[in-house]
């Protein structure tokens, strides 16, 4: 019998206006209409490019989900099993998307939800 777990935490990039359902977590573009008990919040705008040199290979929204993560276990926030993204621009759910893929703590923590 074969099966597999992917034990890491769902993210929903939802359309703009869409309002998240009770227990998830917001990783919310700026600036953010919604709020939520655990909330991190990224902005794109002054963001440097990926591998500056002041930065390293992480972004905006790898800090944001890392704020996140180290709330859930710390137990800054409340327990949350998945994350609903909240993009304001194409430019900020590409951004979600390129990080999920290409950043590796974001990677190993976290997926993109069908």
């Amino acid at each position: 019998m074969a099966w597999s777990l992917d034990a890491r935490i769902p993210v929903h990039i939802l359309a703009l206006g869409a309002t998240p359902a009770p227990g998830m977590a917001v990783l919310a573009e700026a600036p953010a209409e919604a709020s939520a008990p655990a909330m991190a919040v990224f902005s794109l705008e002054g963001a440097h490019v990926p591998a500056c040199a002041c930065c390293g290979a992480r972004g905006p929204v790898a800090e944001a989900l890392d704020r996140l993560f180290l709330g859930r276990v710390r137990g800054d926030f409340p327990w949350f099993t998945s994350i609903a993204a909240l993009p304001r621009s194409d430019a900020g759910a590409e951004a979600i998307r390129r990080t999920l893929r290409e950043d590796q703590a974001s990677s190993a923590r976290f997926r993109l939800a069908p």
